[in-house]
């Protein structure tokens, strides 16, 4: 073997190296396994391929093409891509072969392209697809863990190229092990994703009735783990008539946090009951318990009591733990933070906390919040409760639940923590007990139509 030769071969195992290196560089970047697919193929044409296809068998068995991509990106490809026909029992093709257990496969045009094949609908789709694009020589290799095949990486030259080789073969074999390596660890990262989030609502209560006061609530795991965490919320009604605004969070991300947030809730509604007491007495009385129970564990927490008759008016009562402040929104759309009566963490002092109180306007709201909500790494806590103002002051003519949604939408979409969210809204004024949204004009909700009424977010 000449200089030349030895070359050409270091450039050759050089060059498979950077594929290798750049794919697993790709795959490890995202825990979406079609943007992972994609971002393969992406590598792939035109270093190794001029185009290549990935499909993926779904909990059904039925068979998906979540990817194709040719290196002409004028090529036309629509219609392409979606559910393919059911994989048949007898195998014909290199795909339903590979799907059904078979090892990776080196072919040429003349292996493909067979007549007589076409009766299978799953292989004459795909004899449509290798007809419109093309071949000269594909591989196809399954993207197998070692219990399953999770679908198939399909590598096709055009006959412009130089054919593929045995070497490429155990090249893509190798790219199409990691592949489903990653495969099986997006599956896994995104079922243990809906098991914690399962989790964490079973802990979380239902509502109370509470006759014309409107409540609602709602919680999203973070959007970029798999942790169960430890925020809650409660609401309940006393048996004096208040009605509890309670939200919290316990420290950690994990199953410990989970359930010692099930307990605290549990433990202070059992309190608050019991006693019947200043919001600052009953927070003082669960942070004797959670120090005389519960080891280096700390939470912050809203306790706050909602009370008046029937048609107003209405005050709140409460006292903070460690916990980001409640929000006040007038219909009118001004905002005010209720950040009096602050204390301490839960479980860091069990010494005496001060309670505050103020009368609420009719129609106003009270928005209670994690910090999920507000808290980005990248920016100060100011800037997150200004985005809540901003936002809330939006939302003040919006249905009750629809807030909450445009809130979660807008603000949690991109949080690394979980957010739950409690809101309470009080009768308009001059409202009915069939409609507690109507006021003296009216209109009602209706208002919500009005562009004067909803001023725009400032970016």
């Amino acid at each position: 073997m000449d200089d030349y030769d030895v070359d050409a071969a270091l450039q050759r195992a050089l060059d498979r190296l950077t594929l290798l290196n750049d794919t697993a560089t790709a795959l490890v970047g995202t825990l979406d396994a079609v943007e992972g697919l994609r971002r393969v193929c992406r590598i792939l044409v035109p270093q190794l391929a001029d185009w290549c296809v990935a499909d993926l068998v779904n909990q059904t068995g039925t068979v998906e093409r979540v990817c194709i991509t040719h290196m002409d990106r004028e090529a036309t490809l629509a219609g392409l891509l979606g559910p393919l026909p059911t994989l048949p029992e007898s195998t014909v093709g290199p795909l339903s072969r590979v799907l059904s257990g078979a090892r990776a496969m080196l072919l040429s045009a003349a292996d493909v392209l067979t007549p007589g094949q076409s009766t299978d609908p799953f292989h004459a789709h795909n004899l449509k697809l290798f007809s419109q694009l093309g071949v000269g020589s594909m591989i196809v290799a399954p993207l197998r863990t070692r219990w399953q095949v999770l679908g198939a990486l399909t590598v096709v030259r055009t006959a412009d190229r130089p054919p593929l080789a045995e070497e490429d073969l155990a090249l893509v074999e190798d790219l199409a092990h990691r592949i489903g390596l990653a495969l099986d660890n997006a599956r896994l990262h995104h079922e243990t994703q809906r098991i914690a989030e399962r989790l964490q609502l079973s802990l979380l209560p239902d509502l109370p009735d509470a006759g014309d006061l409107q409540i609602a609530a709602r919680y999203a795991p973070a959007a970029t783990t798999a942790e169960v965490g430890g925020d809650w919320y409660d609401s309940f009604l006393l048996p004096q008539g208040d009605t509890t605004l309670i939200i919290g969070d316990v420290t950690g991300h994990d199953l410990r946090a989970a359930v010692t947030m099930s307990h605290l809730r549990n433990m202070l509604r059992g309190i608050a009951c019991d006693r019947q007491e200043p919001p600052g007495h009953i927070l003082r009385r669960l942070d004797a318990a959670i120090n005389a129970l519960y080891d280096e564990i700390t939470a912050t927490c809203v306790y706050a009591l909602i009370s008046g008759p029937q048609r107003g008016p209405w005050q709140m009562h409460w006292a903070l733990a460690g916990h980001p402040p409640p929000l006040l929104i007038t219909p009118e759309g001004d905002t005010s933070y209720l950040d009096d009566a602050l204390g301490p963490l839960l479980g860091v002092d069990a010494g005496p906390r001060i309670s505050t109180t103020r009368a609420l306007p009719a129609g106003s709201t009270i928005l209670l919040y994690t910090d999920g909500l507000i808290e980005r790494r990248s920016e100060p806590l100011y800037q997150g409760l200004t985005r809540l103002r901003q936002h809330a002051t939006a939302l003040a003519r919006h249905p009750l639940e629809n807030l909450c949604d445009q809130l979660l939408d807008s603000m949690a979409a991109e949080s690394t923590d979980d957010v739950a969210l409690l809101a309470l809204r009080l009768p308009s004024p001059g409202a009915t007990p069939d409609n507690p949204n109507t006021g003296a004009n009216g209109t009602g909700m209706a208002d919500i139509a009005d562009p004067r009424h909803t001023p725009d977010i400032a970016q």
